[in-house]
């Protein structure tokens, strides 16, 4: 299972602001747990990764930003988001929480919802910004890396300074002339984010590594 969100959360696409909560280590699958028990409506995006020990290896089900869960919305009950057991507050700047931009969150939603191979990656912000142009990501857009014989595209969300990566195959991008952010419009994405909500999936309690 690569994330969980709530069913509701996913019907109610665009019309409240995602903020991102930070959380204790290895508590946000019981953040995000807790959080939709009361009602909230949550986004955390997770991996498949196998861990190997000397006498067995095991695949778990990972956060793709450890220790953060994405919040839609919910702040006029901020006092019941901050004491939530495993929650250490906000994230923002200046005592303010800082809103996440809904494409960010669209595109981390789209890439996870794919066939690629994703994961965490070291935060960044500079690079060749390219453009998918074919494919269930046609549309997305982020950094192209290299590593090896491996061509990644990086997304990244800026107010945490936390980025993933996905494998995509070089003959299906395009290079973007304008090295400025992200300005295309979350509606100009594959209508595959927006269909994503008829593949809404409940938190599943059995997550638990």
């Amino acid at each position: 299972m690569r994330s969980f969100i709530t069913e509701a959360g996913l019907d109610a696409v665009g019309s409240s602001p995602w903020y991102a909560l930070h959380t204790r280590h290895q508590h946000e699958k019981s953040v995000a747990e807790l959080l939709t028990s009361k009602g909230f409506e949550v986004f955390l995006p997770l991996y498949s990764t196998v861990h190997r020990w000397k006498d067995r290896a095991k695949q778990l089900s990972l956060p793709l930003f450890p220790c953060y869960v994405f919040l839609q919305g919910g702040l006029d009950r901020k006092m019941q988001v901050i004491t939530t057991p495993g929650v250490h507050g906000v994230v923002g700047t200046a005592g303010h929480a800082g809103i996440i931009p809904e494409l960010e969150i669209a595109a981390i939603r789209l890439a996870i919802e794919s066939k690629s191979s994703i994961e965490p990656y070291p935060f960044l912000q500079c690079g060749d910004r390219v453009r998918i142009t074919s494919g269930s990501l046609a549309g997305l857009e982020g950094i192209l890396v290299r590593k090896q014989s491996q061509t990644r595209l990086v997304l990244s969300v800026d107010m945490i300074g936390r980025s993933v990566a996905l494998e995509v195959d070089l003959s299906m991008v395009e290079p973007i002339r304008e090295s400025s952010p992200l300005q295309q419009s979350p509606l100009a994405l594959p209508s595959r984010v927006n269909s994503l909500q008829s593949h809404a999936v409940r938190i599943d309690q059995r997550l638990s590594l």
